[in-house]
C-alpha cells in the first residue's frame, strides 16, 4: 500500500495578500530539509504531500520535517483508490488492534464520489465497530479519529492521528539575527525560539583560550549545529576574547568584570551582525537568573547597542527552558562540564545593580576600540 506524508501549515493562512511569499519560503525550506531523499512534492488545497518515498526513509523524513518551522502538523497516510472497498480496507487496517473511543471524519474534495461525507463516515464507523469489539464511538472527544480525505477520482488518503510540528513561521520570513551562544542551556533555546518565529540565524561565541580549551569550543560547535538543524544551516563566528578579559581583570574593579565583559560582547556582536546583514542580536537572558541579567545589568549592555536586542526567554523559568532544551536535544550537550568565557575571572560578588555612569568611568581606562578591532580580526568562521 502506498503512503504519503501530509504537511499542514501553521500561521501562513493568516497572511492575506502576502501568503504566497510565506508559502514559497516554506516550500523551499521543506525541499532543503529533504535534499538527501528521493520523493515527490505535491501541493494540494493549502497542504503539501510527500509521496513516492522509500518506506525505509519514512522516520528520517518525519524527523527532518519536525524541524522545519511553519509546519503545524504531519500525518502519515495510506494512499488508496477512491472506491468504498479500498477505503474501508485501509480503515480496518488502522483500527484492527486498537482500543478505546473513536470517530470517523470524511473530507470529500472530490464531490463526484457517490457517498456523501457524513454517510460514508457513519457507514464505515459501523463496520469498524462490528470488526473490533474493543472500540466504541465518541464523536465529541474520541481517543483517536480515522480520517478519510477523498482527493480525486483516483486517490484517497486514510490516516489516524497527527504528529505535532515545530509551528511558527518559515525561517527567512523575519530577516536574520545574530545569536550570542555560550556553552550553557539558555542560548541554544533562544536561537530555537527565534528560528520558530521565522528568523534566519548566524551565531557568535566568545572563546577564552587557553582558559577555555578545545573541548569547550567543540561543545559550542555541537550546540550551534543542533540549532542549525532548525534554521537550514548556520555560521558560527568564534571570537578570541582572552585579551579583552585580561585587560578588564587588570584595570577594572573585580565586581564589574561580568558587566564590562557583556558590554564588549554586545559591541562585537553588533559589528559582526552588521557585517553579515543581521538586523538584531539574540541572547538567552532570563530576568533575574544571574547577576548579569537584572534590569540594571541589561540596561548597561543595551546602552552600547544600536540595533534591537531580542531576549525570547526573558520571562521563562529555568524549568521551562530546560524542557525546551530537552525537546530540541541540546540539554545533554549543554550540561557537559566544560567552562565558557563567563566563568573566567569570575568575581566572588558580581555587582547586581551596576550604575551606568560608574561603568562608563571604569571603562574609560581601557583601549576599547583597539581591543575590539583585534578581537574581530581574529574571528574564525565555522560553517555548519
Amino acid at each position: 500500500m502506498k503512503k504519503a506524508i501530509i504537511i499542514r501549515c501553521s500561521e501562513i493562512h493568516l497572511k492575506g495578500k502576502n501568503r504566497k511569499h510565506f508559502e514559497g519560503l516554506l516550500e523551499d525550506n521543506i525541499k532543503r530539509a529533504l535534499k538527501n531523499f528521493n520523493y515527490k512534492f505535491v501541493k494540494v488545497l493549502g497542504r503539501y504531500l510527500i509521496e513516492n518515498f522509500s518506506e525505509v526513509d519514512e522516520l528520517d523524513i518525519i524527523s527532518k520535517l519536525k524541524k522545519v518551522s511553519g509546519i503545524h502538523t504531519l500525518s502519515v497516510a495510506s494512499v488508496v483508490n477512491s472506491n468504498y472497498d479500498d477505503i474501508l480496507d485501509a480503515c480496518i487496517n488502522y483500527t484492527e488492534f486498537k482500543k478505546g473511543t473513536f470517530k470517523v471524519e470524511t473530507r470529500r474534495a472530490y464531490k463526484e464520489f457517490p457517498i456523501e461525507s457524513i454517510e460514508l463516515s457513519r457507514k464505515i464507523g459501523g463496520v469498524l465497530l462490528s470488526k473490533n469489539k474493543d472500540l466504541t464511538v465518541d464523536v465529541h472527544s474520541p481517543d483517536f479519529s480515522v480520517c478519510i480525505d477523498i482527493r480525486d477520482a483516483h486517490s484517497t488518503l486514510v490516516y489516524v492521528g497527527v504528529i505535532k510540528g515545530m509551528g511558527g513561521m518559515p525561517v527567512g520570513s523575519a530577516a536574520k539575527g545574530m545569536l550570542m551562544i555560550s556553552g550553557g542551556i539558555d542560548s541554544p533555546v533562544a536561537g530555537y525560539m527565534m528560528a520558530k518565529r521565522g528568523m534566519k540565524l548566524d551565531a557568535i561565541h566568545f572563546h577564552s583560550y587557553p582558559y577555555t580549551g578545545d573541548a569547550a569550543k567543540e561543545k559550542v560547535i555541537t550546540l550551534t549545529e543542533k540549532v542549525g538543524e532548525y534554521t537550514g544551516g548556520i555560521n558560527l563566528h568564534v571570537v578570541p576574547f582572552t585579551e579583552i578579559q585580561e585587560a578588564i581583570h587588570e584595570k577594572c574593579p573585580e565586581e564589574y568584570m561580568i558587566t564590562m565583559m557583556r558590554r564588549f560582547m554586545m559591541r562585537i556582536s553588533e559589528r559582526v551582525a552588521k557585517s553579515v546583514n543581521a538586523l538584531a542580536i539574540i541572547t538567552g537572558e532570563s530576568l533575574g537568573q544571574v547577576a548579569s541579567q537584572t534590569v540594571e545589568s541589561i540596561n548597561s549592555s543595551n546602552s552600547v547597542a544600536t540595533i534591537p536586542v531580542l531576549r525570547p526567554l526573558i520571562a521563562f523559568d529555568k524549568i521551562d527552558i530546560i524542557e525546551i532544551s530537552e525537546k530540541i536535544d541540546t540539554y545533554e550537550t549543554s550540561i557537559l562540564p566544560y567552562e565558557d568565557c563567563c566563568t573566567v575571572f569570575l568575581p566572588k560578588f558580581p555587582i547586581i545593580k551596576p550604575k551606568l555612569e560608574k561603568v562608563i568611568e571604569f571603562e574609560s581606562v581601557l583601549d576599547i576600540e583597539n581591543l575590539i578591532e583585534r578581537a574581530i580580526n581574529g574571528i574564525e568562521v565555522i560553517k555548519l
